[in-house]
């Protein structure tokens, strides 16, 4: 059942200035840009950059990280661009952060944002049939989670995650008595996610949901993940993955380069962009 804010969210969204301009100050060349409401809160934004030709082209859905607490879509941008000029429909996403609303609010929010996409398709030279999502640490969480979200997404392809936090559950053991401060970080943040409460009693249900891996079936987006080995999100969240979403017949392919670069820094590292690009392409075109 639609929650009240998915609800608000398939309604007309609210479109902010175009820029349709061939050449303009922000030296876009032939893209158009449009920052939209897909729901009534001021986070339930996005913003849309496509190639106003009237061709149907495949759509990117990016995701920022932030510990899902905080971050913004404008540290995107040059990401955003990126995917534009590859052609692809890019649609960059904030949502609501722990602060403003618990889990799982921010995967309802990514659904709603691809329902808004979907509904005005034909405006923003979308393909509803086709496109990916990909996130950046906690952003990979939600992406991942709309990739196992119910029996498979229509028109989902594929889902990147770079650096995700597939398993909070995980991710609170690790954090208990480790040294490291960003694991003792993340820990708390997934307590703050669930609503403030640890993972038991009353409190399991919700942590149960934000558990990637426990939801695969098997018509769910095939999916690739990048760690570093060295990070304080390691690959073995990954791993779960892709063992459980193997057992019902879905692709997960965990990538692991060298060193302790995590989220954007490790998507800026030589070769991982464009593994990442290549994979996209290969789903979408």
């Amino acid at each position: 059942m639609l929650t009240p804010v998915a609800a608000n969210a398939s309604r007309e969204p609210t479109p902010g200035p175009a820029v349709d301009n061939p050449i303009d100050a922000d030296g876009l060349g032939g893209l158009s840009t449009e920052t939209v409401q897909y729901g009534s809160h001021k986070r339930q934004s996005m913003d849309v950059w496509w190639t106003p030709d009237g061709q149907q082209r495949p759509g990117v859905f990016l995701i920022h990280g932030g510990w899902w607490s905080s971050g913004d879509k404008r540290y995107m941008r040059e990401i955003v661009r990126g995917y534009a000029e590859l052609g692809y429909t890019v649609f960059n996403l904030n949502y609501r952060l722990s602060g403003d609303a618990a889990w799982p609010a921010q995967r309802t929010d990514a659904l709603a944002a691809i329902s808004t996409a979907r509904k005005h398709a034909d405006k923003w030279a979308f393909d509803p049939a086709n496109y990916v999502l990909v996130g950046f640490s906690a952003g990979g969480h939600i992406a991942a989670s709309v990739g196992t979200y119910g029996d498979g997404i229509s028109g989902l392809k594929g889902v990147v995650g770079l650096s995700p936090i597939i398993s909070p559950l995980r991710a609170y053991s690790d954090g208990e008595k480790a040294i490291e401060p960003n694991k003792r970080k993340l820990r708390t943040a997934a307590i703050k996610l669930a609503g403030g409460c640890a993972p038991k009693g009353k409190c399991s249900r919700v942590w149960a949901s934000m558990e990637v891996a426990w939801h695969a079936s098997r018509k769910d987006a095939p999916m690739l993940t990048i760690h570093s080995e060295d990070e304080f999100v390691p690959p073995v969240q990954s791993q779960l993955l892709k063992q459980m979403l193997g057992q019902v017949g879905v692709p997960v392919t965990v990538f692991t380069q060298p060193g302790a670069n995590h989220s954007s820094p490790l998507y800026r590292q030589p070769g991982v962009a464009e593994r990442v690009q290549q994979w996209i392409a290969a789903r979408i075109g």
